[in-house]
C-alpha cells in the first residue's frame, strides 16, 4: 500500500528587502512599482565603475529582536534573516516549544562566507602598512582583532543564530548554491515535511554583498549595470537595452508546516508548497546554457513533484536578472516546458524593482509568489520599455495585473549552473 506524501502549507511570511523592512511595506512598494535602487550609501563607492545598488534602508533590528548580545554575533545579512524570521513566526502564530522543538527544522540559504571588508582592512593596516605582509604582527604588538569576526564569517553562522534564537532542535542545514540558495533551502524544507522528518520548518535565505569586495567581484565579471545616472531604470529584465543586473540585499523566511496540522489549528494558509525541482547545468561558471537545458529540468521536476499540469500555471516569477544571456535562456526554457501555454502565463521579474538579492533572492521571490496567490494579483515587471524579440512571453507591464492564480512558479538560477524551481498552489485548489 502506497502512502500519499504529506502536503506542505505555507503559514508564515517574513521579509526584509530594499522595498521595505517587513512583508506589508515590501508588498505595498512592489505593487506601487517603486524601485529600491539608488546610489550606494554603505561605503564610499566613488572609485567603482558601478556606484548603485538596492540597499535595505533604515532597518533597526532592535525593533524586532530584544537580544542585544545575539545581535552582536550577527553580521548584516544574518541580522536581516533574524528580523525576517521573527516576522514569519509571528505571522504563522506558532513557535517551537519544549514539547515539539525536535520536530521543528531550519533550512536557510546563506551567502558567501569570509571575513568582512572592515576586518580585512584592519589586518592590512596593522600587518602590511608598508605593502608587505608581516604575519608575525597578527599575534604581537598588541593587535586585537574582533574575536567575533571569525564566528560571523562561517557559512553556518546565520543558521546557528536562528536555532539559538527560536529554540529549534530538529534537522538543520544551510545551503550555499549561489543565487539558487534560498529557493533550494525552501525546496529542501518541503521534502523534510513530506517524508516525515519534520512537522514544521523555518526556511528561507538571506544575503548582502553590497560591500567593496562583493561589488568589485561583480564589476570584474562585467555582470552589473553601469547605469549610475538612472539607478531606478538600471534593472530592466527582458528589455532589449538591458546591460546587467543590480546588486541587492535582503532576507525572506517562511514557516512551512504539515497541511492537516495547519488546518486543524485554523492557520491562515497562503499557499501549498507543492513541488520543487533542481538541476546543475555546469555549462560555464557565470553563463547559462543558451538552450535552457538546466532550467528545463528544474521546471519539469517542479511540475512533476507537485502533480501540476503545465496548463494550470498562471504566474511565473522569473529569475530574470537583466543580463543578456540569462533572460534569453530562461525564456527559451519556458517555451520548451510549456509549449503553447507559455504565452498564457503572466511573467514578471521582481528583480526589476529590488535588484538581485543573491542567496536571498529565491526565498524572497517565493514569498512574493505566496502573496500573489493570496491577493490574486501579479506584480509588475518594471522598466520593460523595449521588449527583446527573443523574450516573447506575456510579461506583466505597466501595472500589476489582477488575476486568480491556480499555480505559481518561482525560478532561481545560480552561478556555476545551479537551477531551482518552486511550485506553489492556491489553497482553494488543494483536494483534501
Amino acid at each position: 500500500m502506497t502512502t500519499a506524501p504529506r502536503r506542505v502549507a505555507i503559514t508564515g511570511l517574513g521579509l526584509v528587502t530594499p522595498l521595505g523592512n517587513d512583508v506589508a511595506a515590501t508588498w505595498k512598494t512592489l505593487l506601487a512599482g517603486r524601485s529600491g535602487v539608488a546610489p550606494i550609501t554603505h561605503f564610499d563607492a566613488r572609485g567603482f565603475p558601478v556606484r548603485i545598488a538596492a540597499e535595505v534602508k533604515g532597518l533597526d533590528p532592535r525593533d524586532a529582536i530584544d537580544d542585544r548580545k545575539l545581535l552582536r554575533l550577527a553580521d548584516r545579512s544574518q541580522t536581516m534573516g533574524l528580523v525576517a524570521a521573527e516576522e514569519a513566526l509571528r505571522d504563522a502564530g506558532i513557535r517551537p516549544g519544549a514539547g515539539d522543538a525536535t520536530r521543528w527544522a531550519c533550512v536557510v540559504g546563506s551567502g558567501k562566507a569570509g571575513l568582512g571588508f572592515a576586518e580585512l582592512a584592519e589586518v592590512h593596516r596593522h600587518c602590511g602598512p608598508d605593502g608587505t605582509f608581516h604575519p608575525e604582527r597578527l599575534l604581537t604588538d598588541g593587535f586585537a582583532m574582533d574575536p567575533l569576526a571569525f564566528q560571523r564569517s562561517q557559512t553556518c553562522a546565520g543558521l546557528a543564530i536562528l536555532l539559538h534564537r527560536f529554540g529549534i532542535r530538529g534537522y538543520a542545514t544551510s545551503v550555499h548554491t549561489a543565487c539558487a540558495s534560498g529557493s533550494q533551502a525552501v525546496g529542501t524544507a518541503m521534502k523534510l515535511i513530506r517524508r516525515g522528518a519534520a512537522d514544521h520548518v523555518l526556511a528561507g535565505g538571506f544575503d548582502s554583498m553590497i560591500h567593496p569586495i562583493g561589488l568589485a567581484s561583480f564589476c570584474l565579471l562585467g555582470a552589473l549595470s553601469p547605469d549610475n545616472e538612472t539607478p531606478q531604470r538600471a534593472s530592466r529584465p527582458f528589455d532589449a537595452t538591458r546591460n546587467g543586473f543590480v546588486l541587492g540585499e535582503g532576507a525572506g523566511l517562511l514557516v512551512l508546516e504539515e497541511w492537516s496540522a495547519a488546518r486543524r489549528r485554523g492557520a491562515r494558509i497562503y499557499a501549498e508548497l507543492a513541488g520543487d525541482g533542481n538541476s546543475l547545468s555546469s555549462y560555464r561558471i557565470t553563463d547559462p546554457n543558451p538552450s535552457g537545458d538546466g532550467p528545463i529540468q528544474a521546471m519539469g521536476q517542479a511540475l512533476a513533484t507537485g502533480g501540476v499540469r503545465p496548463e494550470d500555471v498562471d504566474y511565473l516569477n522569473a529569475h530574470g536578472t537583466s543580463t543578456l544571456m540569462n533572460d534569453r535562456s530562461e525564456c527559451a526554457a519556458v517555451r520548451a516546458v510549456f509549449g503553447d501555454h507559455a504565452g498564457k502565463i503572466g511573467v514578471s521579474s521582481t528583480k526589476s524593482l529590488m535588484g538581485h538579492l543573491i542567496a536571498g533572492a529565491g526565498a524572497v521571490e517565493a514569498v512574493v509568489c505566496a502573496l500573489a496567490i493570496h491577493h490574486d494579483v501579479l506584480p509588475v515587471n518594471a522598466n520593460l520599455a523595449v521588449p527583446d524579440p527573443e523574450c516573447d512571453l506575456d510579461f506583466v507591464r505597466g501595472e500589476p495585473r489582477a488575476r486568480r492564480i491556480r499555480v505559481a512558479l518561482s525560478n532561481s538560477f545560480g552561478f556555476g549552473g545551479s537551477n531551482s524551481c518552486l511550485a506553489l498552489r492556491n489553497p482553494d485548489e488543494v483536494d483534501e
